[in-house]
């Protein structure tokens, strides 16, 4: 939808949280360099525009193995203190398994000590929707007509129209009233989306335009952009596009 209408400077609308997780763990100093390299190959420390991002304390660690541990550094039924490294880095949660291989595969102890939680933080890359620019400001009508022809519609529901400009756009495929409110908070001239009931339009409170182009409608060039994902990552294998309408609604116009 975003590419259709042309939208430059572009963001997910609704982002996504719980995708990232936070990883502790406590390293000799001397070895801090090595499992915080390692951390980061395995993709950790990656947050935005920046890498190899990591926060580092040093302290005191300490402890006592029993008669059948095999420590690094000290002896069996000795308390041992060391001087270690606090390292934290968050990752993408997918990661998990090779971010923790990582950890285990450089790290010098015999039971690595580590924490490893879920946070809240939002995801700014993954989400529902995106919320962009025209790189032109249009009349209401202007933009009404060029979405009508972009996406050969039959017609369009709307809220009332506003008399400005729209620069500001906000879409999402399929039923997207539960995204109404994050637009008009990200200030979007209009809202793009379907399945709009009645009292949804309610919503648009003067600040907005909504208008509902229909699921099958606001959905259909999702073939396309699958097509091309699997053509590219299965280049052995022949990918047909089907031509097959299934929209199970009809307009009598």
């Amino acid at each position: 939808m975003a590419d259709k209408l042309g939208l430059q400077n572009r963001s997910v609308l609704l982002p996504k949280s719980g995708l990232i997780k936070k990883l502790t763990t406590y390293v000799p100093n001397k070895k801090a360099d090595t499992v915080r390299r390692a951390l980061f190959k395995a993709g950790a420390g990656a947050i935005g525009n920046y890498n190899h991002c990591s926060y580092n304390l040093k302290g005191l660690g300490t402890f006592l193995g029993n008669e059948a541990a095999n420590p690094t550094v000290g002896k069996r039924g000795v308390l041992q203190q060391e001087s270690e490294t606090y390292i934290s880095v968050v990752f993408e949660k997918h990661l998990e398994n090779k971010v923790l291989k990582a950890l285990f595969d450089s790290h010098p102890y015999e039971e690595v000590a580590y924490d490893l939680v879920t946070t809240d933080n939002i995801h700014q890359n993954i989400g529902m929707g995106i919320i962009g620019e025209l790189t032109n400001a249009a009349e209401e009508l202007e933009f009404m007509a060029n979405l009508k022809e972009k996406f050969n519609l039959k017609s369009i529901r709307h809220s009332k129209l506003l008399g400005k400009k729209i620069k500001k756009v906000a879409v999402l495929g399929g039923s997207g009233s539960f995204a109404i409110d994050a637009a008009k908070h990200l200030g979007a001239d209009i809202y793009i989306s379907a399945d709009f009931k009645y009292h949804d339009f309610f919503k648009a409170e003067g600040t907005i335009v909504l208008a509902d182009i229909g699921h099958f409608e606001s959905e259909q060039f999702t073939k396309n952009l699958l097509t091309d994902y699997l053509t590219k990552k299965f280049r052995n294998f022949a990918v047909v596009l089907s031509k097959t309408t299934t929209n199970p609604i009809h307009y009598y116009i």
